[in-house]
């Protein structure tokens, strides 16, 4: 594979600087940087990096090959860096959603990018910003503050490289260029499960948190103490007494089987689902048909010998198939208490239903697809994952149209998968008008320790998704799965006595404050001084590092420093002033007229829902057209596949528009009509 910087290294006769993947930006390799990220970037560019001679939007790019220590592998880490001013997009949403919306526009972003591996021998296009597919894709701003937008593994695209890897080659890159606070926003899976639950309930923090990522804030209200406590409830659950809750639910039995054996494989005892799951995920897995497994040779033998014995008794009665009663869905209509229409259940059914026929045409086979699979192509018609859940639960043995939806365990993958059938295939009617009899698809015995990850995705899908009659349980796991924000900060490091690092955080006048500065104060921007500098000096580098880093200081005039107002400027800052100290920087030109003030946009819309969120945080939101304020679209029974109404009122201006005395249904329904009257009033005029 050849990659675009190679190519031009040999037309024009140039050796590449090409560096080691698993070592790159270790302590000292290739450079040991200690001053601020705006001024580590452009030094780490000169050094690491060769500049392509195309450019992306106008924005220069840079490579820097990285060799793979155990694989012949080269692989190209791109840096692009995009001017603000000249920007299509100059605010930032990630900054937004995790609550940096007070930071000042920063002038510069560099994207760190690691491609698709089918990508790396080809140029970069245009849309490589925004693309979702990348094995890593890093944003920094050029105040050091970060974001990582996405990386994607091996169980993401990726053919050569685990995630694991690719985080700790980001990981390194941040530490050595000295960024202050990373973000990212935690989708990441593994077999359709939800890493951040899973991790959450094992070892009490997400994937990331191994890299030093911590609750930063969650969706829909969800707090840091909320987070714990949601955390604290599902990593308590004793397997006692799940086996106790679950002794009438179907799966009892492999529940059982799978404690049971892990238990016995376990040299410590295992009391909680965290400490089952914490050890299963220490297990190193092995799929059937590997020499490998974790049953030592007895339990292997008998594996086989109970398995062939129980597929014995299986088939013994007259050497026939059990048959099942399949109910046609019209039916299971009229006994469902659902909130949605007939016409969209049977609409739904009809979806899922073409989703199997289509894999089924193109497989030439009658194999199934996981219930994450039938509901990911079903989510391509119907955005209500609720609605797909709700129908998906009930399509087991049920007739749709001409088609009967089954639903069996897989013998080989031990997963729950969904199969179609014709009803001429394996069919019988009894009689017209009545249920129809239709030939069973065994479901397979699970046996434990042939695949750790199945097992971990049995437990995950019946106790952590599926825990039966307990609202304590079902709003824990909501609350982990709402807490998508998690944020490293990197500890300030004073490791060289011959240099001074101060925040020199802007302080605005008093009429800037009554002007603009309603969002709170943004972070002081790092300065490194060395030992004997002195005070003047310290103002001329706050000055040229504000105008350096956002677009609203760019001609900013410091006039003095808080507390050091009353020294002389040739005063020595060693002894008066502490290195990782906080100094307020006053001056004046700040510019109030440029529309690039903060990262979170020149809105002020408010946020207060009745889930207790007070900000934006990524999700759906509605505006009530007579407060305008802003609420979650969840939190007001609207459906995420429903669009938003064209007029919209939130329940306190419902309550104010009417007498107390009217009932709330009619006390809605008239301020609905008051409002059309006047809108359409507002229409005439």
């Amino acid at each position: 594979m050849s990659i675009p910087i190679l190519e031009a290294c040999k037309k024009k006769k140039r050796r590449p600087k090409i560096f080691g993947l698993q070592s790159f930006c270790d302590p000292g390799c290739p450079i040991s940087l200690i001053g601020p990220f705006r001024d580590n970037i452009r030094f780490f560019l000169q050094e690491c990096a060769q500049r392509e001679d195309y450019t992306v939007r106008g924005m220069p790019i840079w490579c820097t090959l990285l060799v793979h220590d155990n694989r012949s592998l080269v692989v190209p880490l791109y840096t692009i860096e995009e001017d603000v001013k000249t920007s299509e997009e100059p605010f930032c949403d990630q900054c937004r959603c995790t609550g940096w919306s007070n930071q000042f526009v920063s002038k510069r972003k560099y994207h760190m990018i690691i491609p698709v591996d089918d990508e790396w021998h080809k140029p970069l296009d245009n849309g490589i910003l925004d693309l979702p597919t990348h094995l890593l894709h890093g944003l920094i701003h050029c105040n050091g503050f970060a974001h990582l937008v996405c990386i994607n593994g091996l169980e993401g695209g990726s053919k050569h490289l685990y995630g694991r890897e690719i985080m700790d080659l980001w990981d390194r890159i941040c530490t050595n260029l000295r960024t202050r606070k990373i973000s990212v926003e935690d989708a990441s899976k593994k077999r359709s499960m939800d890493l951040r639950l899973l991790h959450g309930v094992a070892y009490g923090h997400s994937w990331f948190g191994r890299w030093g990522y911590r609750f930063c804030h969650g969706s829909f209200g969800v707090t840091a103490h909320k987070y714990e406590r949601a955390i604290e409830i599902l990593s308590s659950l004793a397997l006692e007494r799940i086996l106790q809750d679950f002794i009438d639910m179907d799966g009892c039995e492999e529940l059982k089987q799978i404690i049971r054996y892990y238990r016995n494989l376990s040299e410590t005892k295992l009391v909680t689902i965290k400490d089952l799951l914490r050890f299963m995920l220490t297990v190193k897995s092995s799929v059937p048909g590997q020499k490998k497994s974790l049953m030592g040779p007895a339990e292997v033998s008998s594996f086989i010998v109970k398995s062939a014995t129980k597929a014995t008794l299986q088939v013994k009665p007259s050497m026939k198939e059990k048959s099942a009663k399949c109910r046609k869905f019209s039916t299971i209509l009229a006994h469902m208490d659902s909130r949605w229409p007939k016409r969209r259940l049977e609409f739904a059914a009809e979806v899922i239903v073409n989703a199997l026929q289509e894999k089924k045409e193109r497989d030439f086979s009658h194999g199934g697809m996981t219930r994450q699979d039938v509901r990911d192509a079903a989510r391509l018609h119907i955005g209500d994952t609720g609605l797909l859940d709700y129908v998906l639960k009930s399509l087991n043995n049920v007739i749709v149209g001409n088609h009967i939806v089954c639903r069996a365990v897989n013998p080989a993958t031990r997963i729950l998968e969904y199969t179609v059938h014709d009803l001429a295939d394996g069919v019988k009617v009894s009689e017209p008008g009545k249920e129809i009899v239709a030939q069973s698809f065994q479901s397979a015995t699970l046996f434990p320790g042939v695949d750790v990850y199945n097992d971990v995705l049995y437990l995950y899908e019946h106790v952590l998704l599926g825990y039966p009659e307990s609202e304590l349980v079902d709003l824990a796991t909501r609350a982990v799965l709402d807490a998508k924000h998690f944020v490293k900060e990197c500890p300030f490091r004073d490791d060289e006595e011959q240099w001074l690092t101060f925040f020199c955080q802007l302080l605005p006048s008093s009429t800037d404050k009554e002007i603009e500065f309603k969002r709170g104060l943004p972070p002081g921007e790092v300065v490194v001084m060395p030992l004997h500098a002195t005070i003047g000096e310290l103002k001329r580098a706050a000055e040229s590092a504000l105008r350096d880093t956002y677009c609203i200081t760019e001609r900013f005039v410091v006039m003095g420093i808080e507390g050091l107002d009353e020294m002389d400027d040739m005063e020595v800052l060693f002894g008066v002033a502490e290195s990782g100290a906080e100094v307020g920087v006053r001056g004046s030109g700040i510019d109030l007229d440029t529309p690039l003030r903060y990262e979170g946009g020149s809105d002020t819309w408010m946020v207060r829902c009745e889930c207790g969120a007070r900000d934006d945080d990524g999700e759906r939101m509605v505006a009530c057209d007579i407060c305008e304020v802003w609420q979650h679209t969840r939190c007001c029974g609207i459906e995420d596949a429903d669009t938003v109404p064209p007029l919209f009122v939130c329940s306190a201006c419902c309550v104010s528009l009417v007498p107390p005395r009217i009932e709330p249904c009619l006390r809605f329904r008239n301020s609905l009509m008051l409002l059309r009257r006047l809108d359409e009033k507002k229409w005439r005029n």
